[in-house]
């Protein structure tokens, strides 16, 4: 948490305190605004930052304006002075006491952006702390998982990361891997079986967590399919939600080495899987040192491809299947190339160089796949080109490869669904021209209209037609909307009902 104190007293930024009746108040963010009414934009928690642009003849405004960023929530004022104002007007002051909302002026030579760049980074590190955090965790529990004495050693480091014990437990209550000395009465006695008794008809679905007066003991099966033969049990005086996550992440490594009766094939992809995960998570040394596991290499051997593009491809489970199929036996080759290649759930997710992106699309499309393919990113940068490899997916038809380049070019409108995108349009555009005598005169006076920044005297030339024509047909389309083409809102409806009725024309020409 920052408060509005920390942020006057940095030094470097030269601000002064005009007023700080509530300096220990925590910023959630800041905004710049010129408007004298900023408050329909903000969420409350934030330091206003302002020149006061469009107070330079302001009198008795200021009390208004003071009032209505207080109820919002505004946090302080950042006051910019030597451009509409020499110095922090003082009718601004006197406001800002009688609603106690904190004042701070900013010098000239401060500039905005780094005032918001501070607090932008204030706000966001202790969130950034908990990641490292998380991940610091999580790559020390891989690691110990695949330790010579991999059960052992996760359990004792898992024991580590909640303050307290654990242990690995059969159906019956008795330990397989023991929690060490002293043992908790929780995991020890016929009240741990009898729970695990009540989980276990419910198979891997179940789970336990039980709080008492002295701490919360945790009950996980571990396995990934079939009935569970083996449970994480522990004991710590609490749990926060790093910790939590240590226990989920400890319950899928154990149920991986679980694996160890089932095809090797299940395991490998299992591996992957995790691999992957890790690389989309931002840790890709873990990630490595699991495929050097499951190809039994030392991992210096292996290099992750960086920059990369991810992959994403799903069809039928028989196409998926065969796929995976394919890569195992050839070593997650496609298209002749290495790269790799897990099932997450229903997908198939591959880390490509970018050079080979469009050759290892084309190979999966051929598979019967619709294969998104996302945005060329750096190795650390993998959790984006696998979100934006998400989206293109979901662009992506039958048996077909979208690029999210291709998306982006396309612009916003591009990730409208097409259905709805399509609905919309038509009836956008039925509503103009139900209003109008020739429709199509109508919409093209639309489109020009917008292109123009609704400059009639453009429209008119571009057109060929009067100006009065020009407002004639602007004022038919305004009543059939029943709206103003001076409000934003609308003009932004109107382009983009615009610009996807040009798509749905385009696609119906493609098409025949």
């Amino acid at each position: 948490m920052v408060s509005v104190a920390q942020i006057v007293a940095t030094p470097g930024l030269a601000l002064r305190a005009v007023a700080l009746p509530h300096a220990d108040v925590p910023v959630t963010w800041v905004a710049t605004s010129e408007l004298t009414d900023p408050t329909p934009f903000l969420e409350g928690g934030e330091v206003l930052l302002t020149t006061g642009m469009a107070t330079a003849a302001w009198t008795g405004e200021w009390d208004g304006y003071v009032c209505r960023l207080a109820a919002a929530g505004v946090v302080a004022v950042g006051f910019g002075v030597g451009l509409t104002h020499d110095a922090v007007p003082e009718p601004l002051a006197r406001a800002c006491a009688d609603h106690a909302l904190n004042l701070v002026e900013v010098p000239r030579a401060t500039r905005f952006v780094d005032i918001s760049r501070l607090i932008a980074r204030k706000v966001g590190e202790p969130e950034q702390a908990a990641v490292r955090e998380a991940l610091v965790m999580q790559r020390e529990l891989t690691m110990a998982a695949v330790h010579a004495d991999g059960l052992g050693t996760l359990v004792r480091r898992l024991a580590d990361v909640v303050g307290g014990a654990a242990c690995v437990v059969d159906p019956d209550g008795r330990f397989v891997v023991g929690p060490g000395d002293p043992v908790p009465p929780a995991l020890a006695g016929p009240a741990l079986a009898a729970q695990i008794q009540r989980q276990r008809p419910h198979g891997l679905r179940a789970s336990s967590t039980i709080v008492d007066d002295e701490g919360v003991t945790v009950i996980q099966p571990i396995g990934l399919r079939g009935r569970p033969h083996r449970y994480l049990a522990l004991r710590a005086p609490s749990l926060t939600d790093d910790q939590r996550a240590a226990v989920t992440t400890a319950v899928a490594l154990l149920s991986l080495t679980a694996e160890g009766g089932v095809p090797l094939r299940a395991v490998r992809w299992r591996l992957r899987r995790r691999a992957v995960e890790l690389v989309a998570d931002g840790d890709p040394g873990t990630a490595t040192a699991l495929l050097a596991a499951v190809s039994d290499v030392p991992a210096a051997t292996i290099r992750l491809p960086d920059p990369l593009r991810v992959l994403r491809a799903s069809g039928t489970a028989e196409a998926l299947d065969d796929a995976v199929w394919v890569l195992d036996e050839t070593g997650g080759r496609a298209a002749g190339h290495a790269d790799v290649a897990a099932r997450l759930d229903d997908e198939l997710w591959l880390l490509v160089d970018p050079a080979r992106a469009a050759a290892t699309a084309s190979w999966l499309r051929d598979h019967g796949l619709r294969v998104g393919v996302g945005a060329t990113t750096s190795l650390a940068d993998a959790g984006r080109g696998a979100a934006t490899a998400g989206h293109a997916l979901s662009r992506a038809g039958a048996a077909d490869v979208v690029d999210w380049d291709a998306v982006v070019d396309d612009g916003a409108v591009g990730l409208i669904d097409p259905a709805a995108g399509a609905a919309f349009a038509s009836a956008f555009a039925g509503r103009v021209a139900a209003a109008a005598t020739d429709p199509s005169a109508s919409l093209a006076t639309l489109e020009s209209f917008l292109r123009h920044h609704g400059r009639h005297g453009a429209v008119a030339a571009e057109l060929g037609i009067h100006r009065n024509t020009v407002r004639n047909r602007l004022r038919d389309i305004e009543a059939a909307l029943g709206r103003s083409l001076d409000d934003p809102q609308v003009r932004m409806d109107a382009w983009v009902a615009l610009r996807l009725r040009g798509r749905v024309k385009a696609t119906r020409r493609a098409g025949g």
